[in-house]
């Protein structure tokens, strides 16, 4: 009986001493989650009127109208990825530097834990030149509900509805999508997630699938689903007059070939599998955390485009993914590249500088739409 009570003073102690804590970190979720709201309020509403009134500039230079549309999207991508780098979640970056053909068309394949894999996609790619700019998303059609779906319907993103009864269907509209607003909007990379879901949703299918197909045994990603990647090469990769696929070599960054030209594998990790979803990136109740996203760049005159062929490519860079997360979860770290004895890791950073003049860029917008509408308003009644 002493000795319960002995232990229960001490659990009633270390939550007194805890209890500060807890409360400034309530409160700072509370803070972080009305800047978010505000945030969104102007610079959401902002960027419709601007593409509003962008409207005769798209009718008579088309190109110009994407290229201005695109900044105001990266910016917008820019305040997504401020939130999570205010509260300390970082991104530590492995394998080859995508920086090198961020001009080119590509694909990138990349691993689904949980909601947060697409703001670190955010913040990792703005330092990448134009490429969030210029960037198409392949995403649940559920996202089309959420407040950024408006943004993603004007940029031209495609939202891809889950499930055996849509597939075939969804198919169709993702290639009728990329004929109509791929090229047209001077778009460079796709952004796709081939699993189809979350990891701790498709995991057991997945592995059923694996057991009754002879398949590897997969814990730490699922295998992919084929249908989205064919109909993007089948539609983007361009054809030399002797029908094989046009492309280039990673260290001839100055070929000058048409098309889709890369794929790019992305694996992403948390230390202890533990992903980040979107709550925890609004309100920075979790404790700092780095990220770590590893990168292997494929030409693409070395992907198989037949379906056999193509699918026994995709599942090997999903065993291949398996294998570098079971060595960063035993150890921390990436494998190094063959050849190399040491794995080499890059640290992402974001300017402060320029987060706060695009976070002050978005507030005056909103002001400046809120006078001018209040002036019609006046005006008018």
């Amino acid at each position: 009986s002493q000795k319960d009570r002995t232990v229960s003073n001490v659990r009633m102690a270390v939550t007194l001493e805890e209890a500060p804590w807890l409360g400034w970190i309530l409160v700072k979720a509370l803070m972080r989650f009305a800047f978010m709201v505000a945030n969104n309020l102007v610079a959401i509403s902002s960027y419709i009127c601007y593409v509003i009134v962008l409207q005769p500039l798209r009718l008579l230079d088309s190109k110009r109208f994407w290229y201005i549309e695109g900044i105001m999207y990266k910016w917008l991508l820019g305040m997504v990825a401020s939130w999570g780098w205010y509260a300390g979640y970082t991104v530590m970056e492995w394998g080859e530097d995508i920086k090198a053909i961020s001009k080119d068309e590509a694909v990138m394949l990349v691993n689904h834990q949980a909601t947060g894999d697409v703001c670190t996609l955010m913040m990792c790619l703005q330092d990448k030149g134009l490429v969030v700019a210029q960037m198409m998303w392949l995403m649940d059609h559920i996202f089309k509900y959420t407040n950024f779906g408006i943004v993603s319907l004007i940029h031209g993103d495609f939202f891809i509805r889950q499930g055996k009864s849509h597939r075939d269907q969804q198919l169709l509209l993702l290639k009728k999508h990329l004929e109509n607003n791929y090229r047209n909007r001077d778009r460079k990379w796709i952004v796709l997630f081939p699993e189809g879901g979350f990891l701790r949703k498709r995991r057991e299918t997945s592995q059923a699938f694996a057991k009754k197909n002879n398949l590897p045994f997969l814990t730490h990603v699922t295998l992919p689903r084929i249908g989205a990647t064919k109909i993007i090469l089948n539609a983007l990769v361009a054809r030399q007059e002797n029908g094989s696929p046009a492309g280039g070599d990673a260290k001839e960054l100055d070929s000058r070939s048409k098309g889709l030209q890369w794929i790019i594998d992305t694996t992403i990790a948390y230390p202890k599998a533990e992903p980040i979803d979107i709550q925890t990136w609004i309100l920075g109740y979790r404790k700092p955390v780095v990220t770590h996203v590893h990168y292997r760049i494929f030409p693409i005159k070395d992907i198989p485009l037949e379906t056999d062929n193509l699918a026994d490519w995709l599942y090997q860079r999903f065993i291949e993914k398996e294998d570098l997360l079971s060595h960063f979860y035993e150890t921390g770290a990436f494998p190094p590249p063959k050849g190399h004895e040491e794995a080499v890791s890059r640290e992402m950073t974001l300017s402060n500088t320029w987060l706060f003049l695009i976070q002050s860029f978005a507030f005056l917008s909103g002001y400046m739409w809120y006078s001018i509408f209040q002036y019609f308003y006046h005006c008018l009644f």
